[in-house]
């Protein structure tokens, strides 16, 4: 009853796209999380959601490739509210399609991204193919690279789609791409789009159970914290909530918290902020 409900609401015409998209989505693991407050397990979190995704995008199957059909925005790219509304309802479709975890599917957002007409929906295609491990992944990321490497502020959206990935070697990626040619530590726009997004925006990579997305965020804020204190400062955030997980990562993170305050020379900015942290 309740996969009849959310299929009519899916396809209620009375209703506005951009309501309709947001009925679709479900809590993020950030949120999940939050309401958790103890012995969090973000990789059971993960699962969990990506297993309810999934059997939504095989419940409304129909019905979901009927509203990425309807909702597609025909002629060249307008930012008005209306066509907003139109194109979120798409991609929700689509992510929901993508989830069910069929090749069929994974070819559509391939699609997607190829036949994009403006850059805001070539990314749409991209961030759903950024958490498959696919050909097509790659072909779309070295595609988009290619046509947008001279915009530098649509690139600090490429590196931010690839660090917010779900694959298992993502912060290995984060640490590759820290030596991309066009990427600087010493560019806070740059740090903000690769280091911030995964640990702010990476719920599961930065809490890879064998603590290595801790390891990676520490290094970089040391790092950092020779030149731009605050932006070092604000990047110790990540670890704000590290109390809430469980026994493993709580005492890894807390490994990579002290790695920071020991560090000899460190800024005024880091130091309060990771002890913080550290003594919450």
């Amino acid at each position: 009853q309740r996969g009849q409900a959310l299929a009519h609401a899916l396809e209620d015409e009375d209703l506005e796209p951009a309501y309709r998209a947001q009925m679709l989505a479900l809590p993020g693991e950030m949120d999940l999380a939050r309401e958790m407050r103890h012995d969090v397990d973000p990789t059971a979190i993960h699962e969990a959601r990506e297993q309810v995704l999934k059997v939504i995008g095989k419940a409304l199957h129909p019905e979901l490739e009927r509203a990425y059909e309807k909702h597609r925005v025909k002629g060249t790219y307008r930012p008005d509210a209306k066509s907003a509304g139109h194109r979120s309802l798409r991609t929700a479709a689509l992510a929901l399609i993508v989830a069910r975890g069929e090749a069929e599917d994974v070819a559509l957002a391939a699609r997607h991204y190829a036949d994009a007409k403006s850059m805001t929906e070539q990314l749409t295609g991209l961030a759903i193919l950024s958490h498959i491990d696919t050909p097509e992944r790659v072909k779309a990321l070295e595609h988009f690279e290619k046509a947008w490497s001279d915009d530098l502020l649509v690139m600090d959206k490429w590196f931010a789609v690839q660090a917010m990935s779900d694959l298992p070697d993502t912060v290995e990626r984060v640490e590759e791409l820290c030596q991309h040619p066009l990427f600087s530590l010493k560019n806070p726009n740059k740090v903000r789009s690769l280091i911030g997004s995964f640990a702010m925006g990476n719920q599961l990579n930065f809490n890879r159970a064998d603590g290595k997305g801790y390891e990676l965020v520490a290094g970089k804020v040391i790092e950092i914290d020779g030149f731009n204190p605050q932006v070092a400062a604000r990047m110790l955030g990540a670890f704000r909530s590290f109390r809430n997980l469980e026994p493993g990562r709580k005492r890894l993170a807390r490994k990579a918290l002290k790695r920071v305050a020991a560090h000899k020379g460190l800024s005024r900015d880091s130091y309060e902020i990771v002890t913080r942290t550290l003594e919450a």
